[in-house]
């Protein structure tokens, strides 16, 4: 993961400290509140914070005995299973948000349709006609200058310009748009350029969020002559849109990682909590191999961390 994005933790309110902490107690690094503040760099109190933190979300166990002494680590694999059924919660709150906001998208588009120009004030525009809604897409992803996310886009948006411009664009497909050999020849040629795609089963919707700002929601059927998208500005509505975007491209597979069969059971062994040689002697290498395939594993996955390793692949469903 970049440094400009905080690991699998973040989403329950804890971060790399903690992190950082979880795996001090998980590799007995500190046997004592005063020797893990100093191997952390953190003062008495914040370590405290950070500990209570951690036994809050259930990564460890209260201490038995007085002050000074640690939490108990819970299981790396617990805790992985922690974070899952979290995170599966919160999809699930998200896309029943959007459902709900999908069953009043014709009451809206009835209300909101007029022939004045421009979007209304409430910060809900209704675009009707399949060239109506194409061109309006691209006047969204024209108007990007940080980043674009999609979910489901059709393949006949045209992606080339913001990557040209230097804005990262992420998409999630559904699994199924992979069938086609042509549709994987040309998002090949846009990884190329610079996409970054991503495959999940059941994309909830379909949608175009440009700079966290606006978000474009095609109709599920855009061929026919009264299909009709809702550009949704307004405050509310679109605060339940970009964390679905990013509760669904957590959950999916990154489509150029090199995560296969092979790495599952190094997979296995790192969510597991095992030291490299430990990791070594199951699979039959050298340590200095296993480091070597455990470094390549964490840049594949974008993970800073091997539980945030193990967090990424359990997520996306590749631990089995």
């Amino acid at each position: 993961m970049s440094k400009g994005e905080l690991g699998e933790l973040h989403t329950l309110g804890l971060g790399e400290t903690e992190e950082r902490a979880y795996e001090a107690l998980l590799t007995r690094r500190a046997s004592g509140a005063e020797e893990l503040a100093a191997l952390l760099g953190l003062p008495r109190d914040r370590l405290q914070a950070v500990l209570g933190r951690l036994v809050e979300h259930g990564f460890a166990l209260p201490p038995a005995d007085g002050d000074g002494a640690l939490p108990h680590p819970t299981a790396p694999d617990a805790a992985i299973r922690t974070l899952i059924h979290r995170r599966q919660a919160e999809l699930h709150l998200r896309s029943a948000e959007l459902e709900r906001l999908r069953m009043s998208a014709d009451r809206l588009a009835g209300r909101l349709m007029s022939d004045a120009p421009g979007p209304p004030e409430c910060g809900v525009e209704a675009v009707t006609g399949p060239r109506a809604i194409a061109e309006r897409s691209a006047q969204l992803l024209a108007s990007a200058e940080r980043e674009a996310v999609l979910l489901h886009p059709p393949p006949a948006l045209d992606l080339t310009g913001p990557l040209a411009r230097g804005v990262t664009v992420r998409v999630v497909l559904d699994r199924d748009e992979l069938t086609s050999p042509d549709r994987v020849r040309d998002l090949a040629a846009l990884v190329e350029r610079g996409l970054r795609v991503r495959a999940a089963g059941g994309v909830p919707t379909r949608l175009l969020t440009v700079d966290g700002r606006g978000t474009l929601l095609p109709p599920p059927d855009d061929t026919g002559p009264g299909a009709t998208a809702l550009v949704v500005r307004d405050g509310l509505l679109h605060s339940a849109l970009t964390p679905l975007f990013e509760a669904v491209w957590d959950r999916a597979t990154p489509l150029s990682g090199p995560c296969a069969a092979p790495q599952h059971d190094l997979l296995a062994l790192l969510a597991a909590g095992l030291k490299d040689e430990a990791i070594a002697r199951r699979l039959g290498v050298h340590v200095h191999t296993a480091r070597r395939r455990i470094s390549r594993l964490l840049h594949s996955l974008d993970a800073e961390t091997r539980f945030q390793a193990g967090a990424k692949a359990a997520l996306r469903g590749w631990l089995g």
